[in-house]
């Protein structure tokens, strides 16, 4: 899916931030909902700007801003929930790759490799998918607890299954004795 042209590192100014607002239409929400998953999607708004960081690297630097619409995890119900985050992405000049095919990477990465573009919609869609709840859960929600069993057994529960509920039990029997 293609937003708004991203902005070429070359025709950057290196003494002035570069600004950007965001405010996509109908089409690219309604492509970025599908994209995403989502039941709803309304607000969305990423503004911010780009500026240089020394002579060769450009740090992008905004707020995202969303209203979404996901089913709830318990009971498929619409969850709407209100995303408000700052987003800082570093775009690195010389960019270093790991040596191992497989490495591990920070959590709080906010590190690229630089191009020869900038693309604030693709950070915005990135920072969204991002900062989405993995598990919308409609208040009040509660799972139901369903036991399956032998017929003439009794089901085991969750209390049941704690390996140390069974010495509580027994610490108490042994104090009515003391």
């Amino acid at each position: 899916m293609a937003g708004p042209k991203p902005l070429r590192v070359a025709d950057l100014q290196q003494n002035t931030p570069t600004g950007f607002d965001l405010r996509p239409g109908t089409e690219l929400m309604e492509a970025l909902k599908q994209e995403l998953g989502l039941q709803g999607l309304r607000k969305l708004s990423f503004t911010g700007h780009v500026q240089a960081h020394g002579k060769r690297d450009w740090v992008l630097t905004g707020k995202l801003g969303a209203t979404v619409i996901q089913p709830c995890v318990i009971t498929l119900d619409p969850v709407t929930t209100r995303i408000d985050i700052p987003v800082r992405r570093v775009f690195l000049a010389e960019w270093d790759e790991p040596d191992e095919p497989e490495f591990e990477m920070p959590e709080d990465d906010e590190t690229e490799p630089m191009g020869e573009e900038i693309d604030p919609y693709q950070v915005m869609v990135e920072a969204l998918s991002l900062a989405l709840p993995q598990y919308p859960r409609k208040k009040d929600a509660e799972v139901e607890q369903t036991g399956y069993t032998e017929p003439g057994k009794r089901a085991m529960t969750d209390e049941d299954a704690k390996p140390f509920a069974g010495l509580a039990e027994l610490r108490d029997a042994l104090k009515k004795d003391e």
